[in-house]
């Protein structure tokens, strides 16, 4: 093999250096630096962003495309919409060492209360948009729902991943946003202790007329950002269907994992990711599914680990993801 040429490795050494310089170039702006800060822990929309640091879109998107070209960031369409997050730190990736040093100083720095109070505030309106959907719209749950998939088209495979859980009847399981009750039916016959939590007090009333077995399930209207998990620590966690619908699905993952006990299930069914921006006001998604590996990164950040996938494609054109993932509280992979 032919030793590369001086000049060959001027023009590798001037590229590197180029990219190196345009990183630094990237950051080096108290502005840009905060949206990487604030980008560390969930993603957002241009006007989201926006309205985070209360600025024109045009002058937040220059950020942004500066901070993407740097390789910093990583972008993901939602219909008509581009969400913003810093990009994986990948072994293999050039600079990974610098990166990931300069990320973790990045993660120390303090935002304003401000700002700070901005954002819970583009939380808030992400779930009340989609709270508001639900309340219009209860009576019409199972037609809404059936426009992406029913529950029996996957109940046999979910089936499967309840099991994989292994756990006792006496253990304490909670579902997040359990609709007309179906998938609650099918807990409340594999365990006695059960928690129906829902935002909407519409939804809940809707639960609570489908339900027969109501002595063994404890009915709570909160979202799960603010329930105070008072009845104590959690065996399992199951979100079917809801995630799509949460305001930080991110977030969401932590919170599950400070309600449930170490080695506790949290068992997610939700769409892959998908472009049918229509779903967004006929079944008031906030998500347009989700990638696999989105999840797995969210799911390992909070201390999951993952245990087992299914894939199931629906003749609709949809892919329905079912995943079985487990707390592991005190390991290394927990990230605050």
């Amino acid at each position: 093999m032919l030793a590369p040429s001086s000049a060959s490795k001027r023009i590798s050494q001037a590229l590197t250096s180029s990219s190196l310089a345009a990183i630094c170039k990237a950051v080096a702006d108290p502005l840009r630096l905060d949206i990487m800060r604030v980008l560390s822990n969930d993603s957002f929309g241009v006007q989201e962003l926006a309205t985070i640091f209360a600025m024109p879109q045009p002058g937040m998107s220059h950020h942004l495309k500066i901070l993407h070209k740097a390789g910093l960031l990583a972008t993901r369409r939602q219909g008509n919409s581009i969400f913003y997050r810093r990009t994986l730190l990948k072994t293999g990736l050039e600079f990974h060492d610098f990166l990931h040093s300069l990320f973790a100083t990045i993660d120390e720095l303090a935002l304003s209360e401000e700002t700070m109070r901005r954002i819970l505030a583009v939380y808030e309106d992400r779930s009340a948009q989609s709270r508001q959907y639900f309340e219009r719209h209860a009576d019409k749950f199972l037609e809404n729902q059936g426009m992406l998939c029913e529950l029996n088209q996957y109940l046999p495979n979910l089936r499967e991943i309840l099991d994989l859980m292994d756990l006792p009847r006496s253990s304490q399981v909670m579902e997040v946003g359990p609709g007309q009750g179906e998938l609650l039916k099918e807990l409340s016959r594999r365990f006695d202790h059960l928690v129906a939590l829902d935002n909407s007090e519409e939804m809940l009333a809707l639960t609570r007329k489908h339900i027969a077995a109501k002595d063994k399930i404890h009915f709570v209207q909160s979202s799960l950002e603010s329930y105070d998990g008072r009845g104590g620590q959690l065996d399992a966690v199951v979100l079917n269907m809801v995630l799509h619908h949460m305001s930080s699905p991110r977030q969401a993952f932590h919170k599950v994992a400070q309600l449930l006990k170490d080695q506790g299930c949290l068992v997610i069914a939700d769409l892959c990711l998908h472009n049918q921006e229509w779903t967004r006001a006929s079944c008031g998604d906030v998500w347009m599914g989700f990638d696999p590996q989105d999840l797995k990164e969210w799911a390992a950040g909070a201390g999951f680990m993952e245990d087992q996938s299914l894939y199931l494609g629906l003749k609709n054109g949809f892919q329905i993801q079912l995943k079985l993932f487990r707390l592991r509280k005190g390991t290394d992979d927990v990230q605050s």
